[in-house]
């Protein structure tokens, strides 16, 4: 008798939706992503799921499989053996069907950071390790799963008021980048949300790319934040321009 394995996958609609419990053959090196293409091919083809590369690199198939935001085509079945193994789709966003949420949210945000501004001086001798710190940022695949798994985002209906780390990152791989003459502190302090951030790493836990959201993305903005917006000199120095500023040059007196 072939391996078998109990997949329970929540199928329904935003106001009626339930888990339903599916009985899957194993074969050698199965992710979570064949089996679900398997209940759909076999079972319930009506079964609404989104993916596309089967590879890790289009991040379509992000879901919460046993409670954890991760890639259903990354996911080997072999970890889950010997109990049900409970596939759902992602909390933070809302649902459409199934295992699909909506995420367009995500792509307003994307409108709204501020573009790159790069300048080119000459000459400049740029280090590798510089180019590699904005770099990093690069390799993001937009599954959205440290977006999913955010608790300001997730617990707290943060989306009105936090950008998410997704988009700190992105800020970082502009801002962090040797040739950019941007500045985002200001979009940072009165925009992103950065603030709301306690930096517990869960963002960075779930990347499937291995990106250092918080320890390099997060934190040494916040840390960029701090020096200029709440360093007390540099406060008293912008107070102190922005009165010379307004007061003008002085006038000359007598005749």
């Amino acid at each position: 008798m072939s391996a078998e394995m109990v997949l329970s996958v929540f199928r329904g609609e935003p106001r009626d939706g339930a888990e339903h419990e599916y009985r899957v053959p194993l074969a050698p090196g199965m992710v979570v992503l064949d089996a679900i293409r398997w209940i759909q091919a076999q079972l319930v083809p009506d079964l609404v799921v989104r993916w596309n590369c089967k590879a890790a690199r289009c991040g379509s198939c992000a879901a919460e499989i046993d409670g954890r935001p991760k890639l259903m085509c990354k996911t080997r079945l072999d970890a889950y053996r010997g109990r049900v193994l409970h596939v759902r789709p992602l909390h933070t966003f809302p649902l459409v069907r199934d295992l699909v949420t909506d995420v367009s949210w995500n792509y307003r945000v994307a409108q709204r950071i501020p573009p790159p501004a790069t300048a080119l001086p000459a000459p400049l001798n740029m280090q590798a390790r510089d180019v590699g710190r904005s770099q990093e940022f690069h390799r993001c695949i937009e599954c959205w799963l440290c977006q999913d798994v955010c608790h300001v985002l997730r617990e707290h209906g943060g989306q009105g008021q936090y950008v998410g780390p997704r988009f700190v990152a992105k800020i970082a791989e502009s801002e962090m980048h040797p040739l950019d003459v941007g500045d985002r502190i200001d979009f940072l302090v009165a925009e992103s949300g950065i603030g709301l951030c306690n930096v517990t790493r869960c963002c960075q836990e779930v990347c499937p790319e291995a990106i250092r959201i918080t320890d390099n993305a997060i934190i040494p903005l916040k840390e960029r934040v701090a020096d200029r917006d709440w360093d007390p000199v540099r406060r008293l120095t912008r107070r102190w321009r922005r009165r010379a500023g307004r007061s003008g040059p002085p006038g000359r007196t007598g005749g």
